[in-house]
C-alpha cells in the first residue's frame, strides 16, 4: 500500500488548515485533524448535484449557474457536460489556493476544465455572491461544507438558515433551481426549504456512483411564484 504524501496546505478564512494529500493517482483534501472533506475517487454525488439541477433547466438555452465550492471539480465538470454552449458557469471558491491546486497538483483530475470559456471562478464566499447578485441565476448549486447539518465552518450556517434560503430565492429567476448537497438527511432543513418558497424533491445518491460508496442527499428546490 502506497503511503499518503502531503503536497500542499492552505488556511481557510476561519483559520482551519486544509491539507492536499496524494497516494498514487488518488487525491484527498483533509482538515488538519484528519477529517476528509473530499476524495478524487468519490464524486458521484457531487456530479448528481449538477445533473439533477440542470435537468430542470433543459428548456433554457443560456442558463446562468452559480456553483458554491470548487472542491475537486466534480460538480463543475458534470455541469459542463450537460450545459449548453451559451451557458455561464460561475464558481465561487473561498480558499484561493484550491484554484492553484486544480491547475498544478491536480491538473490530471481537472483536465483543463477551468479553461472552458463558459467558466468564471470568483474567489470569495458564495453566500456573499448570492446576497449581492444583481442579475438572476437560473440555478444555484451548493456543495459547501458537509451540508446543512454537521458543519465544519460555523459561518456556513448562514447559507442554510431561513435568511440564507430567502436570499437564494431572491437571487433566482422565476422557476430557478436551488440544489443542495448534504452528507446526511435533515428533515428540519427540508421543511425550512419548502417554507422559504421552494417546491422540494429529495434524492439519495451514492458517493462513488454506480451504487457504491456512502449514501448522500441532494435537495432540489424549484422556486415557487404562487
Amino acid at each position: 500500500m502506497l503511503p499518503w504524501v502531503q503536497l500542499a496546505s492552505a488556511t481557510a478564512p476561519d483559520g482551519d488548515t486544509l491539507r492536499l494529500m496524494r497516494r498514487g493517482d488518488e487525491f484527498s483534501i483533509r482538515l488538519q485533524g484528519g477529517n476528509e472533506l473530499m476524495n478524487s475517487r468519490l464524486g458521484g454525488s457531487e456530479e448528481a448535484l449538477a445533473t439533477l439541477a440542470l435537468d430542470r433547466l433543459a428548456d433554457r438555452s443560456a442558463p446562468r449557474v452559480l456553483i458554491g465550492g470548487l472542491g475537486m471539480g466534480f460538480t463543475l465538470r458534470a455541469a459542463q457536460a450537460v450545459a449548453s454552449p451559451q451557458a455561464r458557469l460561475i464558481v465561487a471558491e473561498i480558499v484561493p489556493e484550491l484554484v492553484g491546486w486544480a491547475t498544478q497538483h491536480m491538473a490530471a483530475v481537472f483536465a483543463g476544465c477551468l479553461s472552458d470559456p463558459r467558466v468564471q471562478v470568483r474567489i470569495g464566499d458564495v453566500g456573499a455572491q448570492i446576497r449581492q447578485a444583481t442579475t438572476a441565476f437560473d440555478a444555484i448549486l451548493l456543495d459547501v461544507d458537509n451540508g446543512p447539518d454537521g458543519l465544519t465552518r460555523t459561518g456556513n450556517d448562514a447559507l442554510y438558515g431561513t435568511a440564507g434560503l430567502q436570499a437564494a430565492r431572491r437571487a433566482l429567476s422565476p422557476g430557478g433551481v436551488l440544489a443542495v448537497w448534504s452528507a446526511e438527511p435533515d428533515a428540519a432543513f427540508e421543511r425550512r426549504l419548502a417554507g422559504c418558497g421552494f417546491a422540494v424533491s429529495t434524492h439519495g445518491v451514492r458517493a462513488g456512483g454506480s451504487g457504491r460508496g456512502s449514501r448522500h442527499v441532494i435537495w432540489i428546490g424549484v422556486r415557487r411564484d404562487d
